[in-house]
């Protein structure tokens, strides 16, 4: 694949609202430091949905109902099954999981009228409760970018004790860190291995 990867302004709002939901509302590593998901308490799950909704363009008062915050953290730890099988080069099972989203979230595509388009195609739930929107649109996001060329580009962090997750849309697909955090963290490593060996 030659130039920029592009995909249309929805199906990128949610594939970095994906990235928003694994990243902020599953458990591991984050930068090098052990991360924690929101635990069952009601507070910590609205709390952890509320910043994912802030980080991807709600107003920060958002709060979110304690169902739908639930769903969402379910939602997450599915999708990261995506992420993953996908880095790992498992491309059934991440379209095993993202097929079995699709048929529970009961995407359905739909013509929706935008601000800067005439027409544009979004994904929606069978009605509008925030987690049912989201999960139907973020199910049919990574379906478009698993059903397609650019099923290489969902990644895993490559720094130690990383493991949050990216969509690579640069020229080259080469993209190997979540954040230039962890870019910069593994580039000072390694010079400070070569400096040791000197």
């Amino acid at each position: 694949m030659t130039g920029q990867v592009s995909f249309d302004s929805h199906a990128r709002s949610v594939l970095t609202a994906s990235v928003e939901y694994v990243n902020r509302l599953t458990p591991g590593y984050s930068g090098g430091t052990p991360y924690s998901a929101p635990t069952d308490d009601p507070e910590s799950v609205t709390s952890a949905v509320a910043d994912a909704l802030t980080a991807i363009g709600y107003p920060p008062s958002t709060h979110p109902p304690l169902d739908d915050s639930r769903r969402l953290v379910h939602l997450a730890q599915r999708m990261r099954i995506v992420f993953e099988s996908a880095h790992a080069g498992d491309l059934d099972a991440a379209a095993t999981e993202i097929n079995t989203l699709l048929r529970d979230t009961n995407a359905r595509p739909q013509l929706d009228r935008g601000r800067d388009r005439p027409w544009s195609l979004h994904f929606h739930g069978p009605d509008e409760q925030l987690a049912n929107g989201w999960a139907a649109g973020c199910a049919a996001g990574l379906a478009l970018a698993v059903g397609s060329d650019l099923a290489g580009r969902l990644g895993v962090c490559a720094a130690p004790h990383c493991d949050r997750v990216f969509v690579d849309t640069s020229k080259n697909g080469q993209r190997r860190f979540h954040s230039p955090q962890c870019q910069s963290r593994v580039k000072a490593a390694t010079h400070r291995a070569r400096q040791a060996t000197n």
